[in-house]
């Protein structure tokens, strides 16, 4: 046990939340995980790995979208505005970075809460001038 096992569940944690996936899912088997699942789709597949709700439930331009219309989370995902897909990718970046096979490569949580603070500060910032997600 050491804290490197617990930055690894983190880098989880946040991948799940991101994705909406579960580790156990039965896509990841045969040795692949939700951190691959992840490294092979970022950046170019972005909208693929995303969870539809959470797009759908930032998303006050579109309060309509339903979760199933796949297609429509491809066109949100595609009108988000530029510092949040810059928000999601750095959290996903996070999650993976906590998340690698050696525990030594793996981020601190000093690095983490740097990193999120200026995520937060980023996020706030449009929200407080009023240009939201």
């Amino acid at each position: 046990m050491s804290t490197k096992g617990d930055m690894y569940s983190f880098g989880i944690l946040i991948l799940e939340i991101l994705t909406g996936r579960r580790p156990t899912e039965e896509m990841f088997k045969d040795g692949q995980t939700l951190h691959d699942y992840v490294k092979i789709a970022l950046p170019n597949n972005f909208s693929e790995i995303v969870d539809a709700t959470l797009i759908s439930m930032g998303n006050e331009s579109s309060p309509t979208i339903t979760v199933s219309e796949q297609n429509s989370i491809f066109e949100i995902v595609d009108h988000l505005h530029p510092n949040t897909k810059k928000c999601l990718f750095s959290l996903f970046r996070i999650g993976l970075a906590c998340s690698v096979e050696p525990p030594g490569q793996r981020m601190n949580m000093m690095e983490v809460t740097k990193e999120l603070n200026m995520i937060r500060n980023v996020f706030y910032a449009r929200r407080i001038r009023g240009n939201y997600i």
